[in-house]
């Protein structure tokens, strides 16, 4: 279950998380008109939530999903705010704020990626993060509130950048309470008294 299979690119999750990238595409050409692309917005936060609903439900949790997931992720996210801010519908230093938990979770992927003994230990046990969903909702709002260049952008902006923080720093320390307590878990109940 640790080892990325080119088949596992074929499982339900990973198929919605790859639906993003398409998703991404089309953003740039619809951003002038709100509604469309906040229906853009809404189809990529649904298979956010799907994918890993459907690998956690039916057991198809994958490493290679455990990657796939969070680069299609960063991707639809990148394409979003870089249309925003050449659309001047955002700042940089918004952007910046907004991708708070994109840039603390970075070195997490890199090394889910890397390390055969992380993945496995991921997807052996998939768990939904709840601050990031919260932080994910929070991007979406903030980003819709840009579409419309509602006023209160700004305020929504800082909460999601707080938010991001929280879900990058519970992300980081569920992968390493998950590393540290395995091996002791395994040793203590093949030696225990």
């Amino acid at each position: 279950m640790g080892l990325y299979r080119a088949r596992d690119i074929l499982l339900v999750p990973s198929l919605v998380s790859l639906a993003r990238v398409p998703l991404a595409v089309a953003f740039p050409f619809v951003h002038h008109r709100p509604l469309v692309a906040l229906g853009v917005l809404v189809a990529s936060g649904l298979s956010d939530v799907l994918d890993g609903w459907w690998a956690r439900r039916f057991g198809q949790a994958t490493a290679m999903g455990a990657v796939v997931d969070p680069i299609t992720d960063k991707i639809f996210v990148l394409t979003v705010v870089i249309t925003l801010v050449v659309a001047e519908k955002l700042t940089p230093v918004s952007v910046l704020l907004l991708s708070t938990r994109e840039l603390g979770e970075l070195p997490l992927v890199v090394w889910l990626s890397l390390s055969h003994d992380a993945r496995k230990k991921r997807t052996d046990h998939p768990r939904a993060n709840v601050p990031g969903k919260i932080a994910t909702a929070l991007q979406f709002a903030t980003v819709a509130a840009a579409l419309f260049r509602w006023a209160w952008t700004p305020v929504l902006v800082g909460v999601t950048a707080a938010a991001g923080a929280v879900a990058a720093t519970a992300y980081w320390a569920r992968e390493l309470r998950t590393m540290r307590s395995s091996p002791r878990r395994a040793s203590s109940s093949e030696g225990g008294p």
